[in-house]
């Protein structure tokens, strides 16, 4: 298989963190949409990150749809296979991708656009917030090492991976003492080799 996109990107890494999990073996390309536009346009008509080439040259797209994927392809997956705990971890999960959502319009809008939008930046940014001081709030009724458990899932991977390229995109958007337990699980995360090999500092596109 392969990976194409940065790891900057929360939704690249999220993929690239549970193929090593899973032991799927992948190239990673990393291109960039802005930088390397024409190179994804080829391979995914939408030109987004992250692309998954797989060995039979299907292309999946989204980091929703390639999880699914790969979930189907091993024995134990990182989310939960039945209900109600399955679309409880989906929703954290969704959460924490929106809110990285909404940091990476903000930072369009901030950064590309010459005319800023006073408004829509501080829509997103407010969602930004409400998002993370929702999902903190619930954290604080979970007294499990991560969210669901003891064992790492798709849901903590998420929620690491958007509130690091938050902080790295937008320094001072949220305040770290708000959300002691977001930022706790942060920690525990980036002290896994796995998170440390997977990391790319935030590269604003030009």
């Amino acid at each position: 298989m392969i990976l194409i996109g940065q790891y900057d990107s929360p939704f690249v890494r999220r993929v690239a963190i549970a193929l090593r999990i899973y032991d799927l073996p992948f190239e990673h390309r990393a291109l960039s949409v802005f930088e390397n536009g024409d190179a994804i346009r080829a391979i995914n008509p939408l030109m987004r990150v992250p692309t998954l080439v797989l060995d039979d040259g299907f292309v999946l797209t989204d980091s929703h749809i390639i999880l699914d994927y790969l979930d189907s392809l091993v024995a134990v997956a990182l989310f939960p296979r039945q209900e109600p705990a399955r679309r409880s971890a989906l929703r954290i999960a969704t959460l924490a991708c929106g809110a990285a959502e909404k940091a990476v319009s903000l930072f369009y809008e901030r950064r590309l656009h010459t005319l800023v939008s006073t408004v829509w930046s501080e829509r997103c940014a407010l969602q930004v917030n409400t998002i993370l001081t929702s999902l903190e709030a619930e954290r604080r009724r979970f007294d499990s090492g991560w969210w669901f458990g003891d064992t790492l899932g798709h849901a903590d991977i998420a929620m690491a991976c958007a509130l690091r390229f938050i902080a790295d995109a937008h320094p001072g958007l949220t305040d770290q003492n708000d959300l002691p337990c977001l930022f706790t699980d942060l920690a525990r995360a980036e002290s896994l080799a796995i998170f440390r090999e997977i990391y790319q500092g935030f590269i604003p596109p030009t």
